[in-house]
């Protein structure tokens, strides 16, 4: 064996590895690349609804000065104008010069209903599916166009978010610098090329800066779904019910969102909520006070609730008062100031007081990241999370024309095996990695290999077709 023998074998393995991980990062993208812009298109329209209308429609300013009426007068306002409506949440707006915002559900649907605090005149009714936000929100989280329930929706862009996943590892196989390349060029496009290579080029440096991004990204979203999230990841990190003493509901807190949407924070969703009627709890509304949702408004006021709220009225008899304040909607401007507190209907103790710091390492962790997600931050995320989007469609769209620019007349174009070639090691530890963290991902990449393993020979792998 001469001395040039072990090299050439190494090439030769490397050539194998190479083309098997091109292939799958193909496949990978047949299936990822629609949703990918699904996503982020959603995204954008998400991100910059509120330069158009707020969650709750056209935002509607009223005099700061001048008596106000009770809440109470303004929600039976609200009321009057959806028949058989019943008030679930009022929205407590940040700044003194904006309309209340009662939320009132009737016939399955909400309807976001804007009150001036002064005379309790309506000035709007919005049904809340309508709003151009929610429309991208529910199409972003559930998929619902086009398909026969929410459910089916939600596990499609769980499989897509795993398979994501692979597209990122394999991606950045494919990148990492070979031979005499450096590491500092592989991270500068060379913008001297033309046509395809000038594509690939484009495609490969976009896609490893924002791998890690993406990455971030897809596991918040993943840790939001129901099957994965809900099953794995969810109960891991949920809030203990056993840190209130109050009596335990058989009702959790993801009782309290409304359709495919979540509004209540991802930590406490499988929480048991506590129950009114017992003396637990701590002291909360002074004695004597009646309690309604004016007297907990106010309260929720001189308690730290400094910026936009929500109040939810109890729904039955062991019901309690729910005042929230969350980064995921829009509430705060920092995750950091998230609070959730419940008091009791009747006595007016704070059964249950959960503010940030309270919550579990991994519900810190998707607090924060929800709110970067959404852009919640400020100025400088909502700037970031317009490029990050941007940048997805670009590689999104960069990569099919790649595929079209090298597929062969009449063929799919799949990128090919090498000849008599075995699947790597390599291939197969991922795959089933996948298999075990992402079940739904695992399910499509045991599809796909069935597939591939049917495939003849001679139409994937390179010996039989150029």
């Amino acid at each position: 064996m001469s001395s040039a023998d072990p090299a050439q074998h190494i090439n030769a393995a490397s050539t194998r590895l190479y083309r098997a991980v091109w292939r799958w990062h193909f496949y990978a993208g047949l299936f990822v690349i629609p949703f990918l812009l699904m996503l982020a298109v959603t995204g954008l329209i998400m991100l910059y609804a509120s330069s158009i209308e707020t969650q709750f429609g056209v935002k509607h300013h009223v005099a700061v000065d001048g008596p106000r009426l009770s809440l109470e007068v303004q929600a039976q306002s609200a009321l009057a104008v959806v028949p058989n409506g019943v008030l679930t949440t009022y929205i407590a707006p940040r700044a003194d010069d904006l309309a209340n915002i009662f939320v009132v559900t009737a016939d399955g649907k909400e309807h976001f209903v804007a009150v001036d605090p002064h005379d309790a005149k309506v000035l709007d009714n919005v049904v809340k599916d309508d709003t151009l936000f929610y429309w991208a929100r529910a199409i972003h989280g559930s998929f619902l166009i086009g398909l026969p329930s929410a459910g089916w929706g939600d596990h499609l862009i769980e499989a897509a978010c795993g398979l994501a996943v692979i597209l990122i590892v394999t991606g950045l196989y494919m990148w990492w610098p070979r031979g005499s390349q450096s590491l500092v060029s592989a991270l500068v496009p060379n913008l001297s090329l033309s046509g395809r290579p000038l594509w690939r080029e484009l495609h490969v440096t976009a896609g490893v800066y924002v791998s890690i991004i993406l990455l971030a990204f897809l596991i918040s979203g993943l840790s939001w779904t129901g099957f994965w999230g809900g099953n794995y990841v969810q109960p891991w990190n949920t809030f203990p019910a056993n840190k209130y003493d109050a009596p335990k509901s058989d009702k959790t807190h993801a009782a309290m969102n409304h359709g495919a949407m979540k509004e209540v924070p991802w930590t406490l969703e499988q929480t048991p909520m506590p129950m009114s009627g017992s003396t637990a709890g701590a002291p909360g509304l002074a004695e004597g006070t009646p309690v309604n949702l004016s007297t907990v408004t106010a309260f929720a006021r001189g308690h730290g609730f400094d910026e936009q709220f929500r109040v939810s009225p109890p729904a039955d008899g062991d019901g309690v008062y729910t005042v929230m304040a969350d980064s995921m909607n829009q509430d705060n401007t920092s995750p950091f100031k998230d609070r959730t507190l419940h008091i009791d209907q009747y006595t007016g103790r704070i059964l249950a007081d959960i503010p940030f710091a309270e919550y579990p390492l991994g519900g810190k962790a998707m607090a924060v990241g929800i709110a970067l997600h959404e852009a919640g931050m400020g100025l400088w995320n909502l700037i970031f999370n317009t490029v990050y989007c941007l940048t997805i469609i670009f590689i999104c769209i960069s990569g099919a024309v790649m595929w079209w620019m090298r597929r062969p007349a009449r063929s799919l174009g799949s990128p090919l095996y090498a000849r008599n070639t075995k699947v790597p090691v390599a291939v197969l530890g991922l795959g089933a990695v996948l298999c075990a963290v992402f079940p739904l991902s695992g399910m499509a990449v045991v599809l796909f290999a069935i597939i591939d393993f049917l495939l003849p020979r001679r139409i994937k792998e390179a010996g039989f077709q150029a």
